[in-house]
């Protein structure tokens, strides 16, 4: 019951919270036509009687004001440490883990659970996976990446598929749930695809498994969770569609692409000048079968600045980031996804053709300023 609980929760009645704060006292607008209009004549006397009620006024005035920025002032000082003491408590709940990432560094999947976890500051050892034999993951049955190994105390835990990596290790951050009991949320599930494969998808995987009080604290409200969800989504389904014809566009492109993945990657000697021009003109003609299947333009750059800048719409111009003030798990997706195009043509491209740098440049500040 318990997780079928955590599960329905979206459809449950989210919590408003409204803060009101009146910081100035006010008067009837037939005193203040009083003060204005007072008895005629001159004299110490009549500026007396003028004078006497305004210095009241703007006493009381100062005195509302006053109590306004102290009031404003007490409650900037408590959501401070409200704020500090959730991050402590993040902090205590992150030391508990032992994170072992099993990448491919080029992998955009991988790249999105590398910004999550750098921008949340979690300790993690990296295991790049040769992507020819994989032996480094031969203990999983579930042959892709990325995959975490999560050792809580005793429990070791294996999260497969980079939205639900995401997904669970953010929900045990908030809530502190055992990460062996959230992983239970997102049960796997076997689906043929369009092309006829047999494929695993995981159930939930965009949703945090969080009770009212933890959504409401974390979000504010339903519309900032489903935008978030939206837009995780669109990056796994349309955004990274994106990037293998675009960096494969042309053998050019395609060869710099290798050079590159062969450099970062796990490869034998044999493998790397192997990967590097048979992958390069395999994945050249792939690219253009990608294409077709995704429904792309001739020209595929077109797709990816319109891409960009409707995420920069999405964003808006009164925030710096989907999440706010701070990005979201949006925010890092797509810049885990638009961050393994960084040194090649095709994302120097979209920097000068989109209005997507600003933002770019913000999320990954953001990261870099993380308390490590």
């Amino acid at each position: 019951m318990a997780h079928a609980a955590r599960v329905l929760w979206p459809r449950g009645r989210a919590l408003a919270w409204r803060l009101g704060c009146s910081p100035t006292l006010g008067f009837p607008a037939q005193s203040r036509a009083g003060f204005a209009g007072g008895a005629g004549g001159s004299g110490p006397a009549a500026t007396a009687r003028k004078g006497g009620p305004r210095l009241l006024g703007a006493a009381a005035l100062a005195l509302g004001g006053a109590l306004g920025l102290y009031h404003t002032a007490r409650w900037h000082l408590r959501a401070q440490d409200l704020s500090a003491e959730r991050s402590a408590v993040q902090l205590s709940l992150s030391s508990r883990l032992q994170l072992t990432l099993y990448q491919y560094k080029t992998c955009p999947f991988c790249s999105k659970v590398r910004a999550f976890l750098d921008f949340h500051a979690l300790p993690y050892q990296v295991v790049e996976v040769n992507p020819v034999r994989r032996a480094e993951i031969k203990f999983s049955s579930y042959r892709k990446v990325p995959i975490v190994l999560a050792q809580e105390g005793e429990s070791l835990q294996q999260l497969n598929d980079s939205s639900v990596i995401i997904s669970a290790l953010k929900t045990y951050l908030v809530s502190g749930q055992p990460l062996e009991d959230i992983i239970t949320y997102y049960p796997p599930m076997k689906a043929v695809n369009d092309q006829g494969k047999e494929v695993t998808e995981f159930c939930n995987k965009y949703w945090l498994m969080l009770d009212e009080k933890e959504a409401q604290r974390m979000y504010g409200g339903k519309e900032a969770r489903t935008e978030e969800m939206k837009w995780r989504q669109w990056a796994d389904d349309w955004l990274v569609h994106l990037i293998s014809p675009n960096v494969y566009r042309t053998p050019a492109e395609a060869l710099a692409s290798f050079d590159y993945i062969v450099k970062e990657g796990n490869f034998g000697a044999v493998e790397g000048a192997m990967a590097k021009y048979m992958g390069a003109a395999a994945m050249y003609i792939i690219s253009k079968r990608l294409k077709s299947r995704h429904h792309l333009r001739d020209d595929v750059r077109e797709d990816l600045y319109e891409a960009a800048n409707k995420w920069v719409a999405a964003v808006g111009k009164d925030r710096p980031f989907m999440g706010g003030q701070k990005p979201n798990l949006a925010d890092l997706a797509v810049y885990g996804v638009l961050r393994v195009m960084e040194g090649l043509e095709a994302f120097d491209d979209m920097m000068r053709h989109t209005r997507i740098q600003p933002w770019y440049l913000r999320v990954e500040k953001a990261i870099a300023e993380a308390p490590q």
